[in-house]
């Protein structure tokens, strides 16, 4: 293994130590070593580094500054053994992109697209993805966490989900509505029926018994809009199924205007039920 590669490993045991994920550092940072290797550079240089981030073609600019800034924090780690190390400058490509406009669902069209999933086949198939989205538009939680969810994060007896150390590292408690409880177990009857032996302790789950794949829930998720015919509105995206999380936002804050409630007040708390990393930074990100 070169000096670089290993620069690279202790880096992301450094910064992995102190609590980041960096899932998407690992691979980056091995292919800009490569690059470097392959260039005859022993070592980061902000020529280099520009040229290895702007290489992929068919990304959109802000790509390019999220490659750039992987490099610029490796960067920083080893100009402290290397002195003849280059910091990419914080200004040399923009990050910022265009956050796609939410697509905010109404409750015919959540009740529409659940309703379509009784299309789907074989009844296992069904059950889950009807129960999955169901609960999406529910409770406002994002994809990545419905699939997380293992049996005994689901407390049907007390209502509440346990949701366990995602973005940001936090972990959350959900309290759900009792027809949510009530869905959530009839669920579970039926997968239990379906799927006598899982093969995983995840909460829903494949037709084969494994965890859902976070690809094969947006395609069948497509294939549901587009059979029901959701088209994007004047000033909207396309339906995703993170816009439920953005529909579930927005309703909250219109049932407490429409209440007279104190929403100032109020945020905080949906801020947290939704896993901000504070109530400014939600809503900067439009509920993200």
């Amino acid at each position: 293994m070169s000096g670089l590669r290993q620069s690279a490993e202790a880096y992301l045991t450094l910064r992995r130590g102190l609590g980041f994920k960096l899932r998407q550092h690992g691979p980056l940072l091995a292919d800009f070593v490569a690059y470097l290797e392959r260039a005859g550079s022993s070592t980061v240089t902000t020529a280099v580094a520009l040229a290895w981030a702007t290489e992929p073609q068919d990304v959109q600019p802000c790509r390019w500054g999220q490659r750039l800034c992987v490099v610029r924090g490796f960067a920083r780690y080893l100009s402290a053994l290397d002195p003849t190390t280059e910091v990419p400058p914080p200004d040399l490509l923009s990050q910022h992109h265009r956050r796609p406009v939410p697509y905010l669902y109404t409750e015919e069209e959540v009740v529409t697209l659940l309703s379509a999933t009784d299309a789907l086949s074989p009844a296992l198939r069904a059950a889950t993805h009807r129960c999955l989205f169901g609960l999406l538009a529910a409770t406002g939680m994002r994809i990545c966490e419905g699939i997380a969810l293992d049996r005994s994060d689901v407390d049907l007896d007390a209502g509440v989900i346990l949701i366990r150390q995602t973005k940001f590292n936090k972990s959350r408690q959900l309290p759900l509505l009792a027809s949510v409880i009530e869905e959530l177990g009839r669920y579970a009857t039926q997968r239990d029926q379906l799927c006598t032996r899982p093969k995983v302790p995840s909460f829903f789950v494949s037709t084969v018994g494994t965890r859902l794949i976070d690809t094969s829930v947006h395609g069948v998720f497509a294939k549901l809009v587009a059979q029901v015919g959701l088209e994007p509105r004047c000033g909207s995206g396309r339906p995703r199924i993170h816009d439920f999380r953005h529909s579930f936002a927005v309703s909250s804050l219109l049932d407490w205007y429409r209440a007279n409630a104190d929403v100032a007040a109020r945020m905080p708390l949906l801020s947290a039920y939704l896993g901000h990393a504070s109530p400014t930074k939600g809503t900067q990100t439009v509920f993200a």
